[in-house]
């Protein structure tokens, strides 16, 4: 239920990931105009595993959809760590979910992405529209896309991940006018490539792993090579793989333009398909058994950057915060950006420039602690798990001969105490018994409840 607001302003999201359509869903519960644009012509379902848990599914129950993400997952249990003889050396989240409150979901990043996009109006988002520029001021924002038209709008979004068009001509503007911080003027630190996917059904007889009635998650830490590799069992019969390699140098990110070519991918199949699975068979077999179409590769990178909004441009997910790999909480974070980012707007008091630029200033000192928290943990994450430095090696050792518990409660306490809701929806009852983050519902939201 929502008031007339004849300031109600016109967003528009660059980028249809899970963080832009999070905001959408969000937007259209808000009552506030927007119009998604995204620069592919089609939406491939590329992705490989992903978890969710206790910081972002209330907001699935306040926007409904919190059994269609059960459909789709499989419950998970732990995360075992092996060796490349298949030694188990470690494993993480055994917890009593009863104190979360929430059991951790699994599943292939591409059904929670088609999940989303189904919820969406199909005539809010627009494909082929690719950004080429963009212009603000006091009256508005405009975009420039490819094809030549321009659009205009009071908010403009970069939800168009780590090499965002939007966050690349915002901070082209502040440099010349040279009011960007120094720190965002520096690259990536990029770390690793990812080669990622999500088989078809297998044969329940080959992969026994694959009857049992919860998820199971595996990674491989290898000795002596610059890879490890995961594997994640989803419902439909399917695994879904994915195989991290450490980069000796920054120079190994040279070929940035062939991060999806067939000749890149093909190379690093080349270099793991013998390798064994704790599943049973061979990383080779399961990419044998996923369409070479929906294998993807990407660069991992790391990056905090300062400026998230200036005027009426604002950025969200790996736009203003990129992690390492650990299981999609890049995707959490971005989803959790939508979230307080929605509840700024329909905050907003007017869509003069003074109005929005405040909102978009509140957003970001609402989100970057914690965004910040959550880089630092990915990082380290990222090291115990994939690292093959010598000092990572002994750092994953020394972790895991004091079986993780230590680090796991860490992890716990830092980020799932933060669970930030829709300030204008139905609150979802505290599930748990695990203490969480106060949060105010909006003046605005509880005013017109009143009624």
């Amino acid at each position: 239920m929502h008031d007339s607001n004849d300031n109600n302003p016109k967003v528009m999201i660059v980028g249809a990931g899970i963080g832009g359509l999070m905001l959408a869903l969000l937007l259209e519960k808000a009552g506030i105009r927007y119009d998604v644009f995204e620069r592919s012509a089609t939406l491939k379902p590329y992705g490989g595993g992903m978890t969710v848990g206790p910081n972002i599914l209330p907001v699935f129950e306040q926007l409904g959809l919190y059994e269609e993400i059960l459909n789709i997952s499989l419950r998970g249990r732990t995360m075992d760590i092996y060796t490349e003889d298949m030694i188990m050396i470690g494993s993480f989240g055994s917890q009593d979910y009863r104190d979360l409150g929430y059991d951790g979901l699994l599943f292939s990043r591409p059904q929670l992405h088609a999940l989303l996009l189904s919820k969406v109006p199909r005539s809010r988002i627009h494909y082929g529209k690719r950004m080429l520029s963009i212009r603000q001021g006091g009256n508005g924002v405009l975009i420039r896309c490819a094809d030549g038209g321009t659009h205009e709008g009071d908010i403009l979004v970069g939800a168009d991940g780590a090499n965002s068009a939007v966050r690349q001509n915002l901070y082209e503007q502040l440099q010349k006018e040279k009011t960007l911080p120094l720190n965002d003027t520096f690259s990536m630190n990029v770390g690793y490539s990812c080669l990622v996917g999500t088989t078809d059904s297998l044969d329940l007889e080959k992969y026994a792993v694959l009857k049992e009635d919860f998820s199971s998650f595996a990674v491989v830490t290898a000795k002596d090579k610059p890879h490890s590799w995961t594997t994640i069992t989803v419902p439909d019969k399917k695994i879904t793989w994915g195989v991290v390699v450490q980069l000796q140098s920054r120079e190994d990110t040279t070929l940035r333009n062939s991060d999806w070519s067939s000749e890149s991918i093909d190379s690093t199949i080349a270099q793991v398909a013998h390798h064994k699975v704790p599943f049973g068979g061979t990383l080779g077999d399961l990419i044998e058994a996923t369409p070479k179409d929906l294998i993807s590769k990407v660069y991992l990178e790391e990056k905090l950057f300062e400026t998230w909004s200036h005027e009426r441009v604002v950025l969200i997910g790996d736009a203003c915060h990129k992690m390492l790999p650990s299981s999609g909480q890049g995707a959490i974070n971005a989803m959790q950006d939508a979230v307080i980012l929605a509840n700024c707007l329909y905050d907003l008091k007017s869509t003069s420039l003074e109005d929005v630029d405040a909102a978009l200033k509140d957003y970001k000192e609402q989100r970057y602690p914690h965004a910040k928290q959550q880089v630092g943990i990915s990082s380290t994450t990222g090291k115990i798990l994939y690292g093959q430095t010598w000092n990572e090696r002994l750092w994953r050792k020394v972790v895991f001969s004091l079986r993780f518990k230590w680090f796991e409660r860490i992890v716990l306490a830092k980020t799932l105490a933060y669970r930030p809701q829709a300030t204008f929806l139905p609150w979802a009852e505290k599930r748990g018994t695990l203490p969480i983050m106060p949060q105010q519902i909006s003046t605005r939201y509880k005013n017109i409840a009143s009624f």
